[in-house]
């Protein structure tokens, strides 16, 4: 299994992957972003967009379904503006490639993981990538 296939069965899988994320950062002094994505209860669409972004992210990269409608995914050695840069050209590519389909509504916000970050927990990250202040698209 490559680490970019929606992973969804396991809450450790999680845990793993913000390890992952914290020794990119300590060990290597990589900074990588973790992304929240949530979308409407009930929308159709959200859980393709979910399986089009998993195809698209590199190797290095990972995705974890939550959720129907929320889904984290972990950006390797990628800052804020370049990980939202990522981020709106898969959401661009799409819809161009599904052109009879609307923009999706989808939130998402970014957490930046940087060398030195202290006490990273998923229970301090996750309300961050839910909150219901997230950029939507």
């Amino acid at each position: 299994m490559h680490l970019n296939e929606p992973q969804n069965d396991d809450p450790r899988k999680l845990r793993a992957l913000l390890n992952k994320v914290v020794s990119l950062a300590d060990d290597h002094r990589l900074t990588s972003v973790l992304v929240g994505m949530s979308g409407p209860e009930g929308e159709l669409i959200f859980p393709e967009l979910v399986d089009f972004v998993g195809s698209a992210l590199r190797i290095d990269d990972a995705i974890f379904r939550m959720t129907r409608n929320r889904a984290v995914l972990f950006l390797a050695d990628a800052d804020r503006k370049r990980a939202q840069e990522i981020i709106e050209r898969i959401i661009d590519a799409f819809t161009e490639q599904f052109a009879t389909v609307e923009s999706p509504a989808v939130g998402i916000s970014y957490f930046e993981v940087a060398p030195g970050m202290e006490g990273l927990t998923l229970k301090a990250i996750l309300p961050r990538l839910f909150a219901p202040a997230t950029d939507c698209h």
